[in-house]
């Protein structure tokens, strides 16, 4: 359960923090992706494309800059 003190009466900044502790946890993207029903094939056929984006940032993160003369 995530928690939220208001301080100074200040509701604008405790809403803030509420919004992004919600937005950390990863609760909205859960309820989001159990809204409907997704194929087991096509999870796992996003989560392996999802990789191979990662792997292919990381690798071009990695590589060292052309030198030009």
């Amino acid at each position: 359960m995530t928690k939220v003190f208001v301080k100074d009466d200040n509701v604008e900044r405790a809403l803030r923090k509420f919004k992004k502790k919600v937005n950390e946890s990863g609760l909205l993207q859960n309820l989001r992706d159990r809204e409907q029903y997704e194929k087991p094939t096509t999870e796992r056929k996003r989560k392996k494309a999802a990789a191979k984006n990662r792997w292919r940032k990381k690798v071009e993160s990695q590589k060292l800059p052309v030198r030009q003369f």
